[in-house]
């Protein structure tokens, strides 16, 4: 039997990480979260692209575009959507959600989703902790690298 799994050692990738606006507070703590793992895996701070769209509806076009554009092993999408009063949230956080998953296939890119779907602000800032644990844009770096470092041993098979 033969296993296949990522190795975590991204030397000579790039990434790209979008980030929304909307909820600063809360996304800067994903973006350090992302950046921490992305640099403790070895990606060097001159590649590693940091770009900022208004809320989390823009991601994936965001995404989608750097995908086309070509030249990253792969995206951290991080951004936080907080439940209101009305079905907003659910109209953005599944459009959200489903254009990085077809980015995604339809690029073969590995597409971290660090996108903080909460019911209230607490659920958020607990998704948002300085621990790399407790951290969802640290997470979806992780996967990210992980996917990125799978794909190339999958393809060589």
């Amino acid at each position: 039997m033969r296993e296949i799994q990522g190795d975590f050692d991204p030397t000579g990738q790039c990434y790209a990480i979008v980030a929304t606006r909307w909820n600063e507070a809360l996304v800067e703590r994903l973006v350090r979260g992302a950046v921490a793992v992305l640099i403790d895996c070895g990606v060097r701070d001159a590649d590693i692209t940091v770009v900022r769209v208004p809320g989390a509806f823009e991601i994936p076009l965001a995404v989608d575009r750097l995908a086309d554009k070509g030249g990253f092993d792969g995206i951290i999408a991080v951004g936080a959507v907080i439940r209101g009063e009305t079905p907003h949230f659910d109209y953005i956080a599944g459009e959200c959600a489903r254009g990085l998953a077809t980015t995604s296939l339809e690029y073969g890119l590995p597409v971290g989703f660090g996108v903080i779907t909460a019911e209230n602000p607490a659920q958020a800032e607990a998704r948002s902790g300085e621990n790399e644990d407790d951290n969802k844009g640290a997470e979806a770096a992780s996967a990210a690298v992980e996917m990125a470092t799978l794909l190339p041993q999958m393809d060589a098979r």
